[in-house]
């Protein structure tokens, strides 16, 4: 059995194994404790990195294998999506309801339970305050129906969750994302782990290994600084 590092609140933000350390069961589980400071955070995603865990759990960091990503050219929109896109059913906004987006992506998950606890969403929050996470929202009326968050560090942007409370609600969401994603000269938007919703839009497995080596060239790249909020 693989042993799980145990990370101290005091510990430098960058002080995570490396992450073929992780366990294979479950599929990259490689450290607990620690904080959920924006320092620790930010050294968490440039390494590979992500917090994942239920309240009454200690925090837990995970970098599975292979990891589930979306290059923004290879974006499959589906004819009925198209035709959604066309219509103006909906209304897309970026960075105008950052708090409502987490909020419903955790409350759309209550019954099966949330990773978005108290002190998780509290951190997202400060991110945002920092110009480091952003959120796309898709309005219908004047109600919030869909959208999606996630950090975005130089050419990567780090999905976190989604919600939708209507027909491609999130998927309309997902598309301006790829497409700003595609102004600014981002080239990689983490999905985390697979799901067969993200395979239908295009997302593909990416070893660790290749995942990592790129989040490494990609984070530090520099990219424009153009203000998110639309």
């Amino acid at each position: 059995m693989t042993a799980i590092a145990l990370l101290h609140p005091d510990d430098p933000p960058d002080h995570f194994p490396d992450p073929a350390c992780a366990a294979r069961s479950p599929d990259g589980l490689l450290a607990m404790g620690g904080d959920l400071t924006p320092e620790r955070l930010l050294a968490a995603y440039r390494r590979g990195i992500f917090p994942w865990y239920e309240e009454g759990q200690p925090i837990l960091w995970w970098s599975p294998d292979p990891r589930a990503v979306l290059l923004p050219g290879a974006l499959h929109v589906s004819r009925s999506l198209r035709r959604t896109l066309r219509n103006d059913r909906y209304r897309v906004s970026v960075d105008l309801a950052f708090d409502r987006v987490i909020d419903a992506c955790a409350s759309t998950r209550a019954a099966t339970g949330t990773w978005i606890t108290a002190a998780m969403r509290s951190a997202y929050l400060q991110l945002h305050q920092l110009g480091h996470a952003h959120a796309i929202e898709t309005w219908l009326g004047s109600d919030l129906v869909g959208g999606l968050y996630g950090i975005a560090l130089g050419g990567v942007f780090f999905g976190e969750s989604m919600f939708s409370l209507e027909t491609d609600a999130s998927k309309v969401a997902l598309v301006r994302l790829v497409r700003l994603a595609e102004a600014r000269g981002m080239e990689l938007i983490d999905c985390q782990v697979a799901t067969g919703h993200l395979a239908s839009l295009g997302s593909q497995l990416m070893p660790r290994q290749e995942f990592l080596q790129a989040v490494r060239t990609l984070t530090a790249a520099p990219v424009p600084q153009s203000a998110w909020r639309e």
